[in-house]
């Protein structure tokens, strides 16, 4: 357990500070190889890591496709754009219709797609609507929260849905039923409890006559316009795809590599270029990390967490739901979602109690936002915004956090058990 934990720990602190721009999937194939030759793990372990996350990570990297290939050709700049003038200049309703916006983004495009391609966008309206940096602030850590708060509904909107959804057999009309309550609360509750703790900062009034037409900014009406339909076809496969079980990664890496030719075709996009620069890293990230996080298992971690969890779950099914997810998300918070999400999903995989799983999503997407490193999204997060000129310190954003997180967290959790 000792040789297992400790590699585990110098892994994840090679991936968080990144040393010497060494990538986090090259770091994470690294302590795989570690754990390989240490005997930690072995050759029929990482078949079976590879057969639990390759779903999730290839439907990943085609949602990411798509996602960039829409912030190409001007998808997101109109919605942010469109999202500041329904406003009209009131800057409580730009808060709140900006979080909205977030939301619907982590939904449909997964909490990395909100946080690292509509981040940089928001961060450039407001730059231009000449917001002062407080306020610019606010709405950045309120984003970045409801990025991971909102990304909930769907079995593609965040890595850890896929690989829970993959590894308990739901089906994805079946997880949506589920989860759409508790996603529903969370983005109410969420942008609440950031109202009443932001509002300082939030303008009543913004100048959005400094904005351009949104319209300006599409660099390919024909294909903004034949999007809209597109994701609705999309979201249609998904649902197809249920009733004769095909993987995600079918329709999302398919649809990603469908609407990618489509945006070639009309030279609004260069296919090498968006492949190359997609983030391969992640596939490594996930298989490298899930075979070292399998070493913790085989030594006994998963065992003695399932007796505990056992334990709670024998106090009553409120008392298991939330607790579960609390222990989902503290452990997420200190050592990061993804090898979190695996750890909880062999640990519950005895208990008769379904609702589990899904409370171990709800923790292993909040849980996160209480420290910095919680997830990769949060981590890519804050390195987009410091390459922006905003560096966000670890104690200004773990204080944040732990006033957010834990409030949101307990009604999401509530809200499933009385859901269903």
């Amino acid at each position: 357990m000792l040789l297992a934990s400790s590699l585990f720990f110098i892994t994840l602190i090679l991936i968080i500070l990144q040393p010497k721009g060494l990538q986090i999937g090259t770091t994470a194939m690294l302590g795989a190889g570690v754990a390989l030759l240490l005997g930690i793990v072995s050759w029929s372990d990482v078949w079976v890591v590879t057969s639990i996350v390759w779903d999730a990570t290839l439907a990943f990297v085609g949602i990411i496709l798509l996602s960039m290939v829409l912030d190409e050709i001007g998808f997101f700049e109109w919605c942010a754009i469109k999202m500041a003038k329904l406003s009209r200049g009131n800057g409580n309703l730009m808060f709140v219709y900006s979080l909205l916006l977030g939301a619907l983004v982590s939904a449909l495009f997964a909490n990395d797609g909100a946080a690292l391609i509509l981040t940089p966008i928001l961060l450039a309206k407001m730059r231009i609507l000449k917001l002062n940096a407080k306020t610019i602030l606010a709405f950045l850590l309120a984003g970045g929260f409801i990025s991971d708060s909102a990304s909930l509904p769907f079995v593609f909107s965040n890595l850890t849905n896929i690989v829970t959804a993959d590894y308990f057999h739901i089906g994805f009309v079946e997880y949506f039923l589920v989860m759409i309550v508790p996603y529903v609360v969370s983005v109410v509750v969420s942008i609440g409890i950031l109202w009443l703790l932001l509002r300082k900062d939030i303008p009543k009034y913004v100048d959005v006559t400094l904005l351009k037409n949104e319209d300006e900014v599409l660099k390919n009406k024909t294909l903004f316009y034949l999007s809209w339909p597109f994701l609705v076809l999309l979201l249609a496969g998904y649902i197809i795809g249920d009733i004769y079980h095909i993987p995600v990664s079918f329709f999302a890496l398919g649809g990603g590599i469908f609407y990618l030719l489509m945006a070639a075709w009309f030279k609004s996009a260069k296919v090498w270029l968006t492949i190359r620069t997609a983030p391969w890293q992640i596939v490594w990230f996930s298989i490298g990390l899930y075979i070292v996080v399998y070493g913790l298992k085989n030594a006994g971690l998963t065992d003695e967490l399932s007796k505990f969890l056992h334990l709670l779950n024998e106090q009553g099914e409120l008392v298991a739901v939330v607790g579960t997810g609390f222990v989902s998300a503290i452990l997420s918070a200190v050592m990061n979602n993804m090898p979190t999400i695996m750890i909880m999903d062999i640990s519950i995989e005895n208990i008769a109690n379904p609702l589990l799983a899904y409370a171990n999503i709800i923790g292993a997407n909040l849980g996160p936002k209480m420290t910095p490193f919680g997830s990769l999204a949060t981590l890519l997060w804050l390195h987009v915004l410091e390459k922006k000129g905003v560096k966000i310190g670890f104690l200004e954003y773990t204080k944040f956090g732990l006033l957010v997180t834990p409030p949101v967290l307990t009604v999401v959790l509530l809200s499933l058990y009385i859901w269903r």
